[in-house]
C-alpha cells in the first residue's frame, strides 16, 4: 500500500491571499463548475486536518439545510460529513461535527504516522496549520484555485520563509476565470 499524500488545498486571490485585510473571503465562493471540480478532488480524501479558525468556517457544512442548495453544495456537504476530521486547537472544548476529534498541538510525527497508515489521502486546511506542515516537510501536493481577484493584502495562502521546489502536475482553466494548479513538492 502506498503512503497517503498530505495535500494543502485552497482558494486564493491572484496576489496569494485567502482572505482580505478585513478577513473577508466572500469573493472566493466558487461557482457550480469550479465547486463540482473541487468536490472531485476533495471526495478522494479520507481526513481533513483543520486549525480552529478553519474548523469554525467549515463546520457550517454539518448543518447546512440542503433542500434548496445546488448539487455541488449538496455533494460537498456529503463529502464533509463522511470524512474524518482532526481539529488542532488549544481552546476548543468540544466539536459539533461527526467523525471529528481534537488535538491540542500539531505533532509532525503523528501526521507522518497518519500518512503511513491512512488508506486515502489527507488534506491540511488553513494557512496557519498548513505552514506547520509545510515547514515540517509533510506536504506532498499543493492544490491552488486562483480566483480572478486581487485583494491587496490579508491572510496569505503560503507562509513566508519557506523555499520549496515544486513541479506542476495539472492545470485547468474555468469559464469564470478561475485557474486550478496542482503541484508536487519536489524538495
Amino acid at each position: 500500500m502506498a503512503m497517503a499524500k498530505l495535500i494543502y488545498s485552497g482558494i486564493t486571490s491572484l496576489d496569494g491571499y485567502i482572505a482580505d485585510r478585513k478577513g473577508n473571503f466572500d469573493w472566493s465562493a466558487p461557482d457550480e463548475e469550479v465547486h463540482t471540480f473541487i468536490n472531485r478532488n476533495e471526495g478522494l480524501l479520507g481526513t481533513f486536518l483543520l486549525g480552529r479558525h478553519m474548523y469554525d468556517v467549515m463546520v457550517w457544512w454539518e448543518t447546512l439545510p440542503l433542500a434548496d442548495e445546488s448539487p455541488a453544495m449538496q455533494d460537498f456537504a456529503r463529502i464533509w460529513k463522511e470524512a474524518d476530521k482532526v481539529v488542532y486547537s488549544t481552546t476548543l472544548d468540544a466539536v459539533s461535527s461527526t467523525r471529528t476529534r481534537i488535538e491540542r498541538s500539531f505533532d509532525p510525527e503523528a501526521v507522518r504516522q497518519l500518512k503511513e497508515t491512512a488508506d486515502r489521502d489527507i488534506s491540511v486546511a488553513g494557512p496557519v496549520l498548513a505552514s506547520h506542515a509545510i515547514k515540517a516537510g509533510l506536504v506532498d501536493e499543493f492544490h491552488v484555485y486562483v480566483m480572478p481577484m486581487i485583494v491587496g493584502g490579508g491572510k496569505q495562502f503560503l507562509p513566508d520563509d519557506v523555499r520549496l521546489r515544486v513541479e506542476l502536475l495539472e492545470e485547468r482553466r474555468f469559464a469564470s476565470g478561475v485557474v486550478y494548479l496542482r503541484y508536487r513538492n519536489r524538495s
